[in-house]
């Protein structure tokens, strides 16, 4: 009996080591998977304070340019087209010619016009110093038929005394009946002179003022103003220096660098002005239009520096860019047919907002990029 009980002992004490076992072994299980735990929460605050809440990405962006219309500012018939797509141009280079016989003619008319207008002008010149001749002949004029008039006056006064005189004499026999009647005929006849220097005088008197109100009318056309300045000749110089223009633009050239797009003016072809010949995509000048999601722009600002990348060349080029600007509205709100919310079957969809984007010129000449191309855009909101 004795030698059992050791035994018994012993067994048990095995027993318990075998279930202590499998504890000692999960306990190194549990420490690793705290650790793990803590790492992960930690790797992900981590993540989310230094990478997730500073930068923000999207795939849902597009380069875009300025395109330049190339209009006609004139009406006429195409004579010659001098570029296809695709093909680059630089600014100022002639992309078509419009028939210019048209042009050439107005121009040739209004120069004989403006040549005209000049001799318009020396001739009020000349005729203003004319009218100042005029105007001291019809005071010399008007001087002297007032003298006739005083002679005329003198002389009347003279026929009257001298009848009068005869008049007295006359019962007392002294003065003859022929005498009389000469008498009385030389003051009919002063009479007569009388009112004729007084009509004399003021007809002179009338001419004199018509050369003066004539000259007064002349000098109104070149008052204050020399020839050049003078209105007739300025506007005759303007409808002028206008048919020099239209002729001018029956060239049309580039009014940007770029690359011609969308071309539909043929040789032949009667075009109106402002109608759409061609456009040039300045690649120069290519930006980008990230659409971000509402929720991802509260802290997006203009300046903020964005990396960006195209399915053009992949992840192996990258683009250097900045923030310029965002857009006034949502996409949806510019959109041709935009959204109703009033209605009972509503849900909620989250907005996307365009934001402009500058790319590095140096970058863009580097790798060129054409206009619709798909790009991924991650701006750092925390630089500013």
């Amino acid at each position: 009996m004795s030698k059992m009980q050791p035994e018994a002992a012993v067994l048990e004490t095995a027993l318990a080591h075998e279930n202590d076992a499998p504890s000692a072994k999960r306990k190194p299980l549990f420490y690793a998977l705290g650790v793990a735990i803590a790492l992960g929460a930690g790797g992900y605050m981590a993540y989310d304070g230094l990478i997730a809440s500073r930068y923000i990405s999207t795939d849902n962006a597009y380069t875009a340019a300025e395109t330049a219309q190339v209009t006609p500012a004139v009406a006429g018939i195409v004579r010659e087209v001098r570029v296809a797509d695709t093909q680059a141009v630089k600014r100022g280079d002639v992309v078509a010619k419009l028939d210019d016989i048209d042009a050439k003619l107005a121009l040739a008319q209004a120069e004989a016009e403006l040549g005209r207008a000049v001799r318009r002008v020396r001739g009020f010149v000349a005729t203003d110093g004319n009218l100042a001749a005029q105007m001291a002949a019809r005071a010399s004029e008007t001087k002297r038929a007032e003298a006739l008039l005083a002679g005329a006056e003198a002389d009347m006064e003279r026929a009257r005394v001298d009848l009068a005189r005869r008049q007295a004499l006359v019962e007392s026999g002294s003065v003859s009946g022929d005498e009389l009647t000469k008498a009385r005929n030389a003051w009919e006849t002063a009479k007569a002179n009388l009112t004729a220097s007084q009509s004399q005088l003021a007809q002179a008197r009338a001419q004199h003022q018509a050369a003066i109100d004539a000259r007064a009318a002349n000098a109104v056309l070149i008052a204050g103003t020399d020839e050049s300045g003078n209105p007739e000749v300025a506007l005759a110089r303007a409808r002028r220096d206008q048919a020099q223009i239209n002729l001018e633009r029956t060239v049309i050239r580039a009014p940007v660098d770029g690359v011609v797009a969308k071309r539909s003016v043929q040789v032949g072809q009667q075009v109106q002005a402002g109608a759409s010949l061609l456009s040039v995509v300045p690649l120069a000048d290519v930006h980008v239009d990230a659409n971000f999601k509402e929720v991802q722009l509260p802290k997006v600002r203009i300046g903020q520096p964005v990396e960006l990348k195209a399915d053009l060349y992949g992840t192996r080029v990258s683009y250097r860019g900045i923030v310029v600007g965002l857009s006034g509205g949502s996409g949806s709100a510019f959109a041709t047919i935009p959204a109703q919310n009033a209605t009972g079957n509503w849900i909620k969809v989250v907005q996307r907002v365009p934001v402009r984007i500058k790319l590095d010129p140096n970058d863009l000449a580097t790798h060129p990029l054409q206009v619709g191309l798909s790009m991924e855009a991650t701006i750092d909101t925390h630089s500013l």
